[in-house]
């Protein structure tokens, strides 16, 4: 029987599904063995989720690079796997713990399952797990590490040596390689792709919008060269805090072009105008966040993946205000500079998945560039 074992060795058991050793598949999507499919425990750091749908959104989020997702709804895969609506073509999540997982078989126009998807790109999966209790101790104890094990010995032995923390930011890892561009009749925006959303550039395109998407260490210089209208600064995995060669980018851009900044998009611009980020204990992740507009007092629902914030204090003296307040724990969901045309939100505006009521932030930015040019 297979294990979640916890940093403080809390230990959860389940049954196996996707890529465990032994497992029959095929190799990753960047052409190597499933990582699920090697020996030894598997490690990440444990998070939750509470949408009601979405999974499949969810498990390729590179916002979740590198994290073990539990999922709070009791029952998981319902409606199988449609390649369609993947948000990237590579994966980086550790592992995925469900209730109950069905085989999707209710959804003839699926092109496979959950688990088949698992098992194809090397995710362990852990079935069966009481996910209730699982979400009340990271709620009570905050975000921890943990491992998925064989066995409660292989589990428990993992934390006793040393751990293989990795060396290089998952930026890094889940950004494009090399520019490309998406065409489009309208204005030129340059993307910076810190682990970018298929959903994020499909709404800028629906805009007219032409796009330029460019690796996270691309230079200022090389992001100005083709005379961009505007910069968008994408959703993206890990702490803002360990970029600060980005935030060196964004501190050179920020008087020089519109930029809109989505989720960690959001805090680089926050730290590249002086300003601080602090890790949340736990984070917010799913697509019923209240947020409430400072200056007109609406409150809409938004859909959230980041486990990190801005510290609200830190901003005076920054040029950015606070416009948009979490109405749960009163945080940071957005914020605009007082003299250049820059404004970003920490939420996923496109609602993939989650509520949609929010992609009127692209039309903004488009009002905004449109402005600029006149």
């Amino acid at each position: 029987m297979p294990y979640l074992v916890l940093e403080d060795k809390t230990i959860f058991a389940g049954e196996a599904f996707g890529a465990w050793p032994g497992a029959a598949g095929g190799t990753s999507a960047q052409g190597r063995p499933p990582e699920g499919g090697q020996m030894g425990a598997v490690l990440g750091e444990v998070v939750f989720n509470t949408s009601m749908s979405g999974y499949q959104e969810m498990v390729t989020d590179l916002s979740y690079s590198g994290q073990i997702l539990t999922l709070t709804h009791p029952q998981i895969g319902n409606y199988g796997w449609h390649d369609e609506e993947n948000e990237a073509g590579k994966v980086f999540i550790k592992g995925i713990v469900v209730r109950e997982l069905s085989d999707g078989q209710g959804s003839r126009h699926a092109d496979r399952s959950l688990e088949q998807f698992c098992l194809k790109h090397g995710i362990r999966g852990l079935k069966g797990v009481d996910t209730r209790a699982l979400t009340r101790h990271i709620r009570k104890h905050g975000t921890v590490p943990g491992v998925l094990a064989a066995s409660v010995e292989e589990g428990l032995a993992f934390w006793e040596g040393e751990i293989p923390w990795p060396k290089e930011h998952w930026v890094y890892q889940t950004t494009s390689q090399e520019a490309y561009e998406i065409p489009g009749p309208g204005p030129l925006l340059a993307v910076l792709d810190l682990g970018a959303k298929r959903s994020i550039l499909r709404e800028l395109r629906k805009r007219g919008f032409r796009l330029l998407v460019y690796p996270a260490w691309t230079s200022p210089e090389e992001l100005l060269y083709e005379n961009p209208a505007g910069l968008v600064l994408t959703n993206g995995p890990g702490d803002p805090a360990g970029l600060p060669e980005i935030v060196a980018t964004v501190r050179q851009l920020l008087p020089k072009l519109p930029i809109l900044g989505i989720c960690l998009g959001h805090q680089l611009l926050a730290l590249a105008a002086g300003a601080e980020t602090y890790k949340l204990p736990f984070g917010h992740r799913g697509g019923n966040q209240p947020v409430q507009d400072l200056r007109s007092g609406k409150a809409t629902m938004t859909a959230q993946n980041h486990g990190y914030a801005v510290k609200e204090s830190s901003l005076s003296g920054t040029g950015f205000a606070t416009v948009l307040k979490n109405l749960n724990d009163d945080t940071v969901e957005g914020m605009e500079h007082t003299v250049y045309p820059v404004f970003s939100v920490q939420y996923h505006p496109e609602g993939a998945p989650g509520p949609e009521e929010n992609a009127e932030i692209f039309e903004r930015f488009l009002r905004t560039i449109a402005k600029r040019q006149a």
